[in-house]
């Protein structure tokens, strides 16, 4: 074979391994249901920036925005992109400790107020109350945050400060905290005075929630209580698997919660109890949420307790937590749960089985008044 002919063999070879390739990798992309043209203009469009913008660029720093801008097209507001800073204090926050000013907030209608204030923490230092709303954090407005966010940015590293816009009465005024170590256990309990009824409240479902539980059940039980108030109001959720482990303590074998992934797929937790051993009244309210009313729901639909309070939130969705390479992360909705009982409440929440609104005259807890009164009147399984 001529020299000419084996070069020109040689350049219809690559350009046929070349045209196999760039196929493969055509097949390969539309596979994952991506298509070729939707990835040049990705790319087209970050190198036309990174070649001609006039504050040049820092690559990573486009690569973050368009990670923030796939999971913002999602319309989830429960999926987020964590930049190192809030994938931090995400991990912090469910291992229970973190940096911060000490309140519970509620989040509705793009509102953000302040539910309660811990004692001995910036937050009351600072004259926080509960009912203030918080219109901006560090001069960003709440309006424009996804609530994760908002609570992240609010947190931060100890001796850090935040500085909050508050609306309280018709008046603003910013409010600067530094902020400082918040150590909070997700349970405490005590017997309700002049009575053998436990209370328990659950502030949030954080990494040793379960254990907390079973200790303040154990401590409860040994102080001579026979029946229980569990309090799950302003609790936001947390780690399923937490949730778990507190319905497997009182929920009866059988369905706690089931979980649905886009594609119809189930994963099913189940509780083993043999026994139940007390009558069970569940606080709610608008503020409870996701785990929170998975441990309402399963049981409720298994009959274990009686429901007191108003509708909780609706957040029946279920999220995982992706690490990234640059210690960020992503905070992704994956499926949705359901009660035992087959209820979807995402967007719904849980009804009581008996409904009692609070109002701003009443003169003591009229929600804990009527679980107690309940108790009081039906004192046996």
């Amino acid at each position: 074979m001529s020299r000419k002919k084996l070069v020109g063999f040689a350049v219809l070879s690559a350009l046929v391994g070349s045209l196999l390739t760039i196929l493969a990798a055509g097949g390969l992309l539309r596979a994952a249901g991506l298509y070729s043209d939707d990835v040049l203009r990705l790319f087209g469009v970050m190198e036309f920036i990174r070649a001609r913008s006039v504050n040049a660029p820092d690559t990573t720093h486009l690569i973050d925005g368009a990670i923030n801008g796939m999971v913002a097209s999602l319309d989830d507001p429960h999926s987020v992109y964590l930049p190192p800073g809030m994938f931090r204090a995400l991990r912090e926050q469910t291992e229970g400790s973190f940096g911060g000013i000490g309140v519970t907030m509620g989040f509705k209608d793009k509102h953000v107020r302040i539910i309660s204030v811990l004692e001995g923490t910036p937050g009351e230092a600072a004259g926080l109350r509960t009912g203030d709303e918080i219109l901006a954090v560090n001069g960003t407005p709440t309006s424009e945050m996804q609530s994760e966010e908002v609570a992240m940015n609010i947190r931060g590293e100890v001796g850090t400060t935040v500085v909050l816009r508050i609306l309280r009465d018709g008046a603003e005024q910013d409010y600067t905290l530094t902020r400082a170590t918040i150590q909070v256990p997700s349970v405490r309990g005590t017997m309700v005075d002049g009575t053998s009824i436990g209370y328990i409240r659950i502030a949030s479902f954080a990494e040793h929630t379960g254990n907390e539980f079973a200790s303040e059940m154990n401590r409860l039980a040994g102080l001579g209580m026979t029946s229980l108030i569990l309090d799950l109001r302003e609790n936001p959720g947390g780690l399923i698997t937490s949730c778990v482990a507190v319905a497997e303590q009182i929920v009866p074998a059988g369905t706690i919660v089931s979980v649905v992934d886009r594609d119809g797929n189930e994963e099913v937790y189940r509780s083993h109890l043999t026994e139940r051993k007390y009558p069970i009244v569940v606080l709610i309210d608008e503020n409870s949420a996701s785990a929170s009313e998975i441990l309402a729901g399963a049981l409720q639909d298994a009959g274990a307790a009686t429901i007191v309070g108003t509708q909780s939130y609706g957040k029946g969705s279920v999220q995982t937590v992706l690490p990234l390479m640059h210690e960020d992360g992503l905070k992704l909705t994956i499926a949705k749960y359901a009660t035992p009982s087959g209820r979807f409440i995402d967007g719904i929440g849980i009804t009581p089985d008996i409904v009692v609104e609070r109002s701003p005259q009443d003169t003591s807890d009229v929600q804990f008044d009527a679980a107690k009164q309940w108790l009081i009147e039906h004192p046996a399984l």
